[in-house]
């Protein structure tokens, strides 16, 4: 059974960074592309950054140069880094495969990140 376990959310002040981990256990997660979602109150959840088997990177616009992924696979772990947080960036965050995949893990019980202002 595939678990993803997200961690490293909190509350921050904007302008702030933080350091997401989703640790990925049931698969060897260097096989697959990956990617952080979120998802704000009231709002559906979105993707936010992915990174192929091969490493290579993609953001949404709202991130861009804000937010690095990567990935540890000895560790089968993805990583999300965050700087330079913004209030609109407060929302649950969670891992998976990314949106073009065939294959969708369950999800997990996502990292919650508050900014305030």
């Amino acid at each position: 059974q595939v678990l993803l376990d997200e961690s490293g959310g909190c509350l921050v002040q904007a302008g702030g960074s933080l350091r997401l981990s989703c640790a990925v256990s049931g698969v060897i997660v260097s096989t697959y592309a990956m990617g952080w979602y979120r998802q704000a109150p009231g709002k559906q959840r979105e993707s936010v950054a992915t990174i192929s088997s091969g490493g290579l990177t993609v953001y949404v616009d709202s991130v861009k140069g804000r937010f690095t992924i990567s990935r540890d696979n000895a560790k089968n772990t993805v990583f999300l880094q965050m700087n330079s947080l913004k209030p609109e960036d407060t929302a649950v965050y969670y891992c998976n495969t990314p949106l073009y995949s065939n294959t969708r893990f369950p999800w997990g019980q996502g990292t919650r990140v508050t900014v305030s202002s």
